[in-house]
């Protein structure tokens, strides 16, 4: 008893892959060509004679030979048949389908819903891009040795038994709605050899190439995404995605419940947060559990190089049908804007993503603000913020893996608490690190130098257009301060190191609604240390250091400054930086009773600079020449108060000394005592003297001189508007003994 007999299907009973499948594709198309001319054949008999004329025509003989071609696999195709061999075309797809076998052809039909009529004109369309012989038989069947492409005429005569069929399949195949065409999967072209035109039937159908390559199983994405689409493939499974894990358990819940398991998943995710937060990690680790790929698309390079957004998208979508893939959408903030093309590109979007039931994932750096452009049961938007520091630590820890680095954990936890940097940004400092030891060829063990600049080179840079960056340069000696003064300097250091262990494991956190941050008011007159200072600490914490321009901050428009500080405080949050605010009391000054509506304004202002101050969980220094012009409010919630006050002789001794670089050539004859005694200034006039003092002597033998030094008090005396007497500021005379 044969397979058959027994109720099995026989080994031919079904496609062993798609080419097998194609193969008998184009034989019953041969079937339904030569039904065709046998009803034309008459027809063409009667009008030979004038084709012979022109002396340019193809012959009866010469497409019954093509047809009689045998097949590439040497099989010879029926004459007539309704079916091939014991089973139809379908029977066997059928049967290959239940062996979990793919076949391109019937894929395609399942993807974009099309009619068994529609995979015939696209089986007509793909026959000449397999065998050349279709080029001839065409022609032959449009009596024209120039049409060698299928037209919409060609394809209706063949396919369609009736005229009421044909003008039907017209109307319901041929319209750019129909699948075929809204898809991009067949396109219309005019005929080259008709200038002036012609309808529609003569027009020529066009198999895109994208779709030929599929079909033929080319695993090749379509060329006119190159640059724009990366197709990847989740590597990690949810749990090692650096988001915050109620998050994520949070969203996998919602995709068990709303999203099938298996088929089309119509849904929409907007992911907002900073650079490198993980957005993309999230989408694949959420692709992870359904084993599918996803396909990464740069929006902001497509809106600025493509003129023809929505045929774009369509490609980007239609790819992912095509790869079963979701759809990432990156950098969508210009979907965001208020301007009306933003609105249409998005509602653009939003249409196709509903055409073709994609499993989407947008992304972007702003809050979702856009109603009604997305059905709210299929979309969800998800905020994510910046990671903790236990998530920040394994970032690290997974960063300096790969590192020489002996002293990773303990620098991870250090790192995580200091720089609050996204698991992308972490990764890239690793990066830098390792490209420049590999510059260099250092093998030697990393250093907590090179980790800390690499973190300052990913912090955000934005904070330079609105504040100047200040290289710190001091350090610890070079600050001559009372000794009480410098001490709280140094518990303010501390502060920023072991804040982590305090409010994170310790949970003063939690106890915390606000006020996490620290902030200093240096207060004293001018040149008395107080930029020195922040100069000092900036380089203690190894922080970058902004200070605001005042300049650019104030404005006489009302809200217009709130705006201008709200800016830089959004910057600094990114950029772990130091915000210095020098003269800090022409912002931050006393609040006075209302009186008009400017006196309410300003009022307003203050008490906004207020919360932004205690919202902010870096660090913040004030200075101020004139304490007493504080706000109350402001001084009562700042947690470092430190003046610095007018230096005494010891104080201005010292000074003058640290000033001196040990290289400068200083002469025997310098007396510090002296300068400290009649020489009544400040550390920042004490500099001046010294640094104009050292160009005098370069110009003057090169060697630091008294003489200079009183040359240069004098001129700095000038400069500050105090009385200099030459007798008075004598240079001394060394006693000879």
């Amino acid at each position: 008893m044969t397979a058959q007999q027994k109720g099995q299907p026989a080994e031919s009973a079904f496609y062993q892959d798609s080419l097998t499948h194609l193969v008998d594709e184009l034989r019953r198309l041969d079937m339904l060509i030569r039904r065709h001319i046998a009803t034309l054949r008459p027809q063409q008999l009667a009008a030979r004679g004038v084709m012979a004329s022109k002396g340019v025509y193809i012959t009866h003989a010469e497409v019954d030979a093509l047809l009689d071609q045998e097949d590439a696999d040497g099989a010879r195709p029926p004459v007539l048949a309704s079916h091939l061999g014991e089973t139809t075309i379908a029977d066997k797809i059928t049967a290959s389908a239940k062996r979990g076998i793919f076949l391109s052809l019937p894929w395609v039909a399942r993807l974009f819903s099309l009619s068994q009529l529609e995979v015939q004109i696209l089986v007509m369309c793909l026959a000449p891009e397999l065998r050349r012989k279709y080029d001839t038989l065409y022609a032959y069947l449009q009596d024209d040795i120039t049409r060698k492409r299928a037209s919409v005429d060609l394809v209706l005569d063949i396919l369609c038994a009736s005229e009421a069929e044909r003008w039907r399949a017209r109307t319901a195949i041929f319209s750019d709605q129909a699948p075929l065409f809204r898809n991009g999967i067949l396109h219309r072209e005019e005929d080259p050899r008709s200038p002036s035109g012609s309808s529609g039937l003569a027009q020529f159908l066009r198999l895109d190439q994208r779709m030929l390559h599929y079909i033929l199983e080319n695993d090749v994405p379509d060329a006119r995404l190159v640059g724009y689409a990366t197709l990847l493939h989740p590597s990690a499974i949810m749990e090692q995605v650096l988001i915050d894990p109620p998050l994520k358990t949070r969203l996998l819940n919602l995709c068990q419940r709303r999203l099938p398991p298996a088929g089309r998943q119509r849904f929409v995710f907007y992911f907002q947060g900073p650079y490198g937060i993980g957005k993309r990690d999230l989408a694949l680790g959420l692709c992870a559990q359904w084993r599918r790929p996803l396909l990464h698309v740069d929006m902001e390079l497509i809106l600025a190089r493509e003129p023809d957004i929505a045929t774009a998208l369509r490609l980007v979508f239609r790819e992912g049908l095509l790869w079963n893939a979701a759809i990432f959408l990156d950098h969508c903030d210009a979907l965001l804007q208020e301007d009306a093309k933003a609105k249409a590109w998005l509602r653009t979007l939003a249409r196709m993503a509903d055409e073709c039931g994609q499993l989407t994932f947008m992304a972007g750096e702003l809050p979702w603000s856009v109603q009604g452009v997305f059905d709210q049961e299929n979309f969800c938007a998800v905020e994510l913020a910046m990671p903790d520091v236990s998530l920040r630590q394994s970032a690290w820890e997974r960063a300096l893996y790969n590192l020489p680095c002996s002293s990773g954990q303990s620098w991870a936890e250090e790192l995580a608490s200091q720089f609050r940097l996204t698991p992308g940004q972490i990764h890239e400092a690793a990066a830098w690190v390792a490209q420049r030891r590999a510059m260099a060829s250092d093998k030697t063990e990393v250093t907590r130098a090179e980790l800390y600049a690499a973190c300052r080179t990913q912090s955000h840079h934005k904070l330079a257009e609105l504040a100047v960056k200040i290289e710190p340069r001091y350090r610890w000696d070079d600050l001559v301060l009372p000794l009480d003064r410098g001490e709280r300097l140094r518990e303010l250091c501390n502060q920023v190191a072991h804040r982590h262990r305090v409010f994170g494991d310790w949970g003063f956190g939690r106890k915390l609604a606000h006020g996490r941050g620290i902030s200093a008011l240096f207060a004293g007159p001018s040149g008395t240390g107080k930029t020195m200072a922040a100069d000092v600490i900036a380089h203690e914490l190894q922080l970058d250091l902004y200070k605001i321009d005042l300049s650019g901050v104030v404005n006489k428009y009302i809200g217009e400054t709130e705006k201008n500080l709200a800016k830089i405080f959004h910057e600094a949050e990114a950029s772990n930086a130091i915000l210095f605010f020098d003269e800090a009391d022409a912002l931050f000054g006393k609040r006075t009773k209302i009186v008009d509506a400017h006196d309410r304004y300003a009022n307003i202002e203050t008490s906004y600079l207020l919360q932004r101050v205690e919202a902010y969980e870096g660090v913040v220094i004030l200075a101020t020449n004139l304490r007493e012009n504080m706000d109350e409010a402001f001084t009562r919630r700042i947690k470092f108060i430190v003046d610095f006050p007018f230096p005494d002789v010891a104080s201005r001794k010292l000074i003058w000394q640290t000033h001196f670089p040990p290289e400068a050539p200083v002469s025997d004859d310098l007396d510090y005592d002296w300068l400290a005694r009649r020489l009544q200034i400040t550390g920042g006039n004490i500099k001046n003297i010294v640094l104009n003092s050292a160009f005098f002597a370069a110009a003057d033998g090169g060697v630091i001189a008294m003489e200079h030094i009183l040359r240069s008090a004098r001129g700095e005396f000038e400069k500050i508007g105090k009385l200099w007497n030459d007798k008075d500021f004598a240079q001394p005379q060394r006693q000879e003994i």
